[in-house]
C-alpha cells in the first residue's frame, strides 16, 4: 500500500496547515480480474463466478432498497443512511425532507486486519497538473 503526504487545513483553524498521510490508489479492480482471480481459489466456471457476483450486486441492491443491511460475514456490511432537512416538528417529516440517500461499508475483521498488516510505502508528491 502506498501513501503519500499532503498538507490539509486543520478544520478547528483552518489557517493552521498540517502534513497528513493519504493512501495513493493504484487503480481499482473489475468484475473481469475478481472473476478471473476467484477462478483460480475455486472449481467453479467464469461463467458461474460471474453470474453470483451478478446475481449479489442485483439482490444487494434490492435488500438495500428494502432498508435491510446486508452483512458478507468476514468481507463486512453494507447499510442504507440517508440525511434529510430539518423540520420544526415530528409530522412536518416527509420524504420531501430526504436530501440524499447513500449507501455505506463497514469492513469485517478480516479486511482490517489485512489493511492494518499491508507493507505500507511513502512515495514522493506528484505535483499538481491544472
Amino acid at each position: 500500500m502506498k501513501f503519500k503526504p499532503v498538507q490539509k487545513a486543520n478544520p478547528q483553524n483552518r489557517t493552521e496547515k498540517k502534513w497528513y498521510a493519504q493512501i495513493v490508489i493504484e487503480g481499482e479492480s473489475t468484475i473481469d480480474e475478481l472473476v478471473s482471480d476467484i477462478e483460480k481459489f475455486s472449481a467453479l466456471s467464469e461463467a458461474d463466478i460471474r453470474g453470483v457476483i451478478l446475481a449479489l450486486e442485483n439482490v444487494a441492491q434490492t435488500k438495500l432498497a428494502e432498508g435491510r443491511i446486508v452483512r458478507f460475514d468476514k468481507i463486512g456490511s453494507l447499510y442504507p443512511s440517508l440525511s434529510s432537512h430539518p423540520s420544526e416538528t415530528e409530522d412536518k417529516v416527509d420524504a420531501s425532507k430526504i436530501k440524499s440517500v447513500k449507501v455505506n461499508f463497514r469492513p469485517g475483521k478480516r479486511i482490517l486486519q489485512a489493511l492494518q498488516n499491508a507493507d505500507k510505502k511513502k512515495v514522493k508528491q506528484t505535483a499538481k497538473t491544472s
